[in-house]
């Protein structure tokens, strides 16, 4: 059995991050503020953008490309309520991520453009944080 650490910080101090242009595909999701997002959001997100995309090709093939970029690195910890001070941090619950602007959350390709822009109007209301869509024009 594996164990989890206890986060004591509750995000990442460095400065500089890698995933903050476009790697992998022609169009992604970035962030514009900060927030913090759980890992059941996450999965929902990550969810309902392929329910879409399928969708929106009219195939049940999955002829797009999706790259999740977020690294699932907080954990929230619980005490019961009724407990006394002291007696430790309490158990992990669940995971998370501190998001900052400019960070990408989403990658996509082989989509038009039309098809993305239903689909980020779509997410856009399902995000907590304020996103916009960023393009890499050859």
């Amino acid at each position: 059995m594996q164990t989890q650490r206890k986060t004591h910080n509750k995000y990442c101090h460095k400065p500089y991050s890698s995933n903050r242009i476009l790697r992998f595909g022609k169009f992604g999701i970035k962030v514009v503020s900060f927030n913090r997002i759980s890992e059941a959001q996450l999965k929902s997100l990550e969810w309902s953008i392929t329910r879409k995309l399928k969708e929106l090709s009219n195939n049940n093939k999955k002829s797009f490309k999706l790259w999740n970029l977020v690294n699932l690195n907080l954990n929230l910890t619980k005490l019961s309520q009724e407990s006394r001070m002291g007696k430790g941090k309490g158990a992990v619950y669940s995971k998370a991520v501190f998001l900052k602007p400019g960070i990408v959350l989403f990658e996509f390709d082989k989509v038009s453009y039309q098809q993305l822009l239903e689909v980020f109007n779509f997410v856009k209301k399902k995000i907590p944080a304020k996103t916009i869509l960023i393009t890499k024009w050859n």
